[in-house]
């Protein structure tokens, strides 16, 4: 008899979602698995929309990196945000990137220690590769945290295309920069936001980009990317605090030295590179230790890795975690 050993990233039977939440979730989704050359994206899969125009997706694969975890609801992962080149406010990005953030045409530029380097519509960027549904737990550093059915492509697989060379130690990821449409970016004084070197700019080490739980995402909750949450594309890394899942990404680039990422220049006391969620070290205003899940009323315990420690604790063997922080 085969008896499974639960993990700290498993969760409880009480916890499952009931099978009449996630609003008919087979309506969007297929459960069959996809051919090897997977299911592309449309050329007409979005453009700057209202939310209620957002459409539903088909063809996507199960992921067995999916927890089964409660889902935060739709809403709320779609209308508190942070995203701060629409603004600091939570509801900021939901009330000012639909229809201003169009999500074609979209460029993204593949550069640095690569074989295969160049400008690529994002059509051609993700075509052939497969298109799956993971649900994955997002811990911010604010002490707050989501479980989100996300749509996208494994980052690996976006890596092995680019066939990094031996120099590439780092990845780096730039945000969109366009003022016209990102308010915050236009910022002038002595603001914050006026104080941010754009465009927004995170970093992984090589062998944490190609980790199997590493993810662009393109998609959440069986539909189209809102624009708010990061569209038309963005990366999501379970395992680290939601700021190093940079949005509306338009360039990877492959380097040898350690990126210069925006938090960690901005305050580099309290944000480190790593940013691995750890409840055992604390922001220095606030404690890790505890979060509180959209959703519910009492705090949980935050786990370390956010609940993913069998899977990525030995990417750090060795290091120590706080001053890696």
């Amino acid at each position: 008899m085969l008896i499974k050993k639960r993990r700290p990233s498993d969760v409880l039977p009480s916890e499952i979602t009931p099978e009449s939440i996630y609003r008919d979730r087979r309506r969007f989704l297929k459960t069959s698995a996809l051919a090897a050359a997977g299911t592309i994206l449309a050329p007409e899969f979005v453009t700057a929309k209202p939310m209620e125009a957002l459409e539903s997706l088909e063809g996507l694969a199960d992921s067995p990196f999916s927890t089964d975890e409660t889902l935060t609801g739709y809403e709320e992962v779609t209308t508190y945000n942070n995203f701060y080149e629409f603004g600091t406010g939570k509801e900021d990005p939901a009330s000012l990137a639909p229809g201003r953030l169009e999500h074609r045409p979209w460029t993204i530029t593949v550069s640095g220690e690569a074989e295969n380097t160049g400008e690529f519509a994002i059509d051609d960027f993700l075509s052939g590769l497969t298109l799956e549904e993971r649900i994955y737990r997002l811990r911010c550093v604010e002490a707050w945290s989501m479980v989100i059915p996300w749509a996208g492509v494994s980052l690996a697989s976006v890596i092995q295309r680019a066939a990094p060379t031996s120099k590439a130690k780092y990845v780096r990821f730039d945000t969109l920069y366009d003022p016209n449409v990102m308010p915050a970016q236009a910022a002038r004084g002595f603001s914050f936001l006026a104080s941010i070197d754009w465009p927004y700019r995170e970093g992984l080490r090589i062998d944490e980009a190609v980790h199997p739980l590493s993810f662009l995402a393109t998609g959440l909750y069986g539909k189209e990317m809102p624009s708010q949450n990061g569209a038309p594309i963005r990366l999501v890394v379970p395992w680290k605090y939601g700021f190093k899942s940079i949005k509306s990404v338009v360039r990877i680039h492959f380097q040898e030295i350690e990126p210069e990422c925006t938090w960690n220049l901005m305050q580099p006391q309290e944000y480190g590179f790593y940013a691995n969620v750890n409840p055992n070290v604390d922001h220095p205003r606030w404690s890790q230790a505890r979060e509180r899940r959209i959703g519910e009323f009492f705090k949980r315990d935050t786990l370390m890795f956010n609940g993913y420690e069998e899977e990525v604790a030995h990417l750090y063997a060795g290091m120590d975690l706080a001053k890696y922080y």
